[in-house]
């Protein structure tokens, strides 16, 4: 596998972010997630975007963060970094690719002055759930878009 750093505006990056959506649409019996991202949230050094490659460079993974620089009324908190869009294809799930593209965003994250990495799942993701609690991820106070949803679940982790 290859990991590689791309604009989440990138084809490939639309692409799985469609794929993401469509999953979200499906569990939830909604649009997916109605999140407002902008290309501009994932640039460095306040965001990183990354894309896993298998061998015959097709994507298959993918997951960003994106900077909270002030603490606000949606719950976040100065030096913030959220979590966005982990997604693994069903084909390539169970091969670890989610945990290798957490533990770099995490450390780019950190190396950017990030002080915590915070994300919001939903009831639903068992799965994601599974691996944010397994990698030291811990509830949290509820924060953004959907934090007055009751089958949203956040959770944070010190960097």
């Amino acid at each position: 596998m290859n990991i590689r750093r791309v604009s989440f505006d990138h084809p490939d990056a639309v692409k799985l972010n469609d794929q993401v959506q469509a999953e979200y649409a499906a569990r939830y019996e909604d649009e997916g997630d109605a999140t407002h991202l902008d290309p501009a949230m994932f640039d460095p050094p306040s965001g990183l975007y990354l894309i896993a490659y298998d061998e015959q460079d097709r994507p298959v993974a993918t997951g960003g963060w994106r900077g909270r620089d002030n603490a606000n009324d949606e719950g976040y908190l100065t030096g913030d970094a959220e979590l966005k869009r982990m997604y693994v294809v069903e084909e390539a799930r169970g091969l670890g690719l989610a945990r290798r593209i957490l533990a770099a965003l995490e450390e780019d994250a950190r190396a950017a002055g990030r002080t915590r990495m915070v994300l919001e799942t939903g009831d639903r993701q068992p799965e994601a759930i599974a691996l944010y609690t397994s990698s030291g991820y811990e509830p949290s106070a509820k924060f953004g878009y959907y934090r007055h949803y009751e089958a949203s679940l956040c959770f944070a982790k010190p960097l």
